[in-house]
């Protein structure tokens, strides 16, 4: 919030032709001398400290409502002049005069303080010496002006993160609520204002709620006031970030969707980013993503989408992200045209965050449909993802390999990804710094390699030709993931190499058989088992989508074990006088049915970020915001 002005049309006025000698003790009748001298001279005279201050002071701790009048009406005009850190000498005046019974004396004494407050220092100090006590008492005033240079004071007191609780504890919610249906509207905006700082930390959310905010700030969104809007806008995108918060709005708000849908639509491009904001947080449970789907949210998004403006493009693609989750949204979002603009903020290069939405939702619209992942790749989607991948930044190039391994589930599609050369991209980030980019180009590959029901038309030729190049090719990948100390690589390597092998392909089955890389790594775990811990599964939300003929993860015990029997598989392969024209062995097809778990051991964040990575890749999850 700004500096809360004044409602003050006057300052001191020069009171020489009245007669205080009856009236005024000796002290006040310097003071008031002397505040009339400094006045004149305003433009150079320091009003916090010595004599102007002293005699400020004196006329603030009058019985004389009139001197009061005066000094605050003097307070007011000179912090709305300059505002300044100050300390407890300035301040304890101007809360006396703040305790007056006297409505004009309240009205200018709120007003200065209002104005100090913008100084981060007095926000403190103000709360510090009692400020709020006298400033609710004000809220509560009959009189909307004073009522609204009170409620701008704890604006501008809420801004800081100190205050906040102290605000939240000291009954002032309550109050602050009813004024926000003020048919003032200076005073609703400084209510709503006041509501919006308050919304920043989940103990303040909670105290707000119970403070009956929730129905006014709905209500409110429809008001005429743009400020009015943004603030509520604002803080009812705080308020949702809480799920306990967004099942109370679910119950009780059945206009909420609507009209932030509305609100995209806003002349105010503030107000229509924030209401985007708060539709994406909202997304977070799937009542809320096919009600806005069902609302016609998804053509004002797809406008915001292609905005030029920063914070609305970044605004609706992290809510169409949100949104995509649901299976019932995937094909209408892609029916509404978005793939294009999406696939263009591919090579947003301004903000790393849009280019992880615009990549995350086109992995979930490829989720569960057939259909979608062969429009997604018709709209040129792999193109953009193999000329970019190498150059974006780390997250990007997860959220890319991710989605080129949940493309890489269709048979139909395997063929065509292939010749694209999308291996020439995947195996340099087998060997990235980052665990998930490295478990996510993995999974990629090897969905790649696997086909459910192979035909003798299967073309393996792209792993030949990429078999020792680019960075050592598929040999040194393999050969890494099967030496690496993470069991969960180790199990891909294995699983990778059963389907290399079970191609039928003579000469990827010579590469196999000839390497002096991986069939001693291979012998190894196919004659120990190893001890070494599988990292955990992570929790982040996992949508509904099945996953056909992949890579699936496996818990410690079980993942060892299957590590081992596919290790054993590919020795009975490549050291017998199988000729590779087999069916999948009981172990890869124990492995393809292994159902997701946790791993109850201890692990180390990194492991459990890389389990869920490669879950999620391999099984083609939708992630949320």
């Amino acid at each position: 919030m700004g500096v809360v002005s004044s409602c003050c049309e006057s300052c001191f006025h020069s009171r020489k032709s009245q007669s205080y000698e009856p009236l005024l003790l000796e002290n006040e009748r310097e003071a008031v001398a002397d505040l009339l001298q400094y006045l004149e001279n305003r433009t150079t005279t320091n009003f916090f400290s010595g004599s102007p201050l002293s005699a400020l002071t004196t006329l603030s701790f009058s019985d004389n409502v009139d001197l009061q009048r005066s000094a605050a009406l003097a307070f007011a005009e000179i912090t709305e002049k300059e505002v300044r850190p100050v300390g407890r000498d300035t301040l304890d005046p101007i809360l006396f005069l703040l305790s007056s019974h006297d409505t004009e004396v309240q009205r200018a004494a709120s007003a200065a303080l209002g104005n100090l407050a913008v100084n981060t220092d007095n926000k403190l100090l103000i709360v510090k010496l009692g400020g709020l006590e006298p400033l609710i008492r004000q809220m509560l005033s009959p009189n909307v002006e004073v009522q609204c240079n009170a409620v701008g004071c704890v604006t501008n007191l809420a801004t800081h993160d100190d205050n906040k609780t102290k605000i939240a504890k000291s009954g002032a919610l309550v109050p602050l609520t009813r004024l926000a249906r003020s048919k003032d509207m200076r005073v609703q905006r400084n209510a709503t204002g006041a509501l919006l700082n308050m919304t920043h930390s989940d103990e303040n959310r909670q105290q707000l709620v119970n403070a009956g905010a929730i129905p006014v700030l709905v209500s409110l969104l429809n008001s005429p006031d743009t400020d009015v809007q943004y603030y509520c806008t604002t803080a009812l995108s705080n308020i949702a970030v809480d799920a306990t918060n967004r099942k109370k709005l679910a119950q009780s708000e059945p206009k909420l969707v609507a009209s932030l849908v509305q609100l995209m639509d806003s002349p105010s491009l503030k107000v229509q980013c924030q209401a985007a904001l708060a539709l994406r947080n909202l997304a977070s449970d799937e009542k809320y993503q096919l009600e806005i789907v069902k609302a016609d949210g998804l053509q004002h998004l797809l406008r915001l989408l292609q905005s030029t403006y920063l914070p609305l493009i970044l605004s609706s693609a992290a809510c169409v992200r949100n949104v995509s989750i649901h299976p019932q949204n995937e094909s209408p979002i892609i029916e509404s045209g978005f793939l294009q603009p999406l696939i263009n903020l591919l090579s947003f290069k301004d903000n790393e965050e849009v280019q992880c939405h615009a990549i995350s939702t086109l992995r979930n619209l490829a989720a569960s449909s057939e259909k979608n992942k062969q429009a997604i790749v018709k709209a040129g989607a792999v193109q953009s993802i193999k000329e970019l991948v190498l150059e974006v930044p780390m997250n990007v190039q997860s959220e890319m390999t991710a989605c080129v391994a949940v493309l890489a589930l269709s048979d139909e599609l395997k063929g065509q990804l292939l010749e694209m050369g999308i291996c020439e991209v995947l195996i340099p980030l087998t060997n990235s710094p980052s665990s998930e980019v490295q478990g996510n180009s993995a999974a990629a590959l090897g969905n790649l390699s696997s086909k459910d029901g192979r035909t003798a038309n299967d073309d393996y030729s792209a792993f030949n030709d990429v078999w020792e190049k680019p960075d050592g090719g598929m040999h040194r990948y393999l050969y890494r993931f099967l030496t690496s100390p993470d069991a969960t690589f180790q199990h891909i390597a294995v699983w990778t190499i059963v389907q290399l092998l079970e191609s039928e392909d003579p000469q990827l089955i010579n590469n196999i058989r000839g390497s002096n890389l991986l069939i001693p790594n291979i012998r190894q775990l196919a004659e120990t088992r190893t001890s070494t811990p599988t990292s955990s599964i992570g929790g982040t939300p996992h949508s509904h989508h099945s996953h056909s003929h992949s890579y699936a993860d496996t818990e410690t015990g079980e993942g060892q074990g299957e590590i081992q029997l596919l290790a054993r598989r590919i020795l009975e392969i490549t050291e017998g006088d199988d000729d590779g024209a087999m069916t999948p062995s009981a172990a890869a097809s124990q492995l393809q049915s292994t159902s997701l778990r946790e791993h109850e051991g201890s692990v180390g964040r990194e492991h459990e970020e890389l389990r869920k990575s490669v879950r999620e890749a391999f099984s083609g999850g939708s992630l949320g915001h």
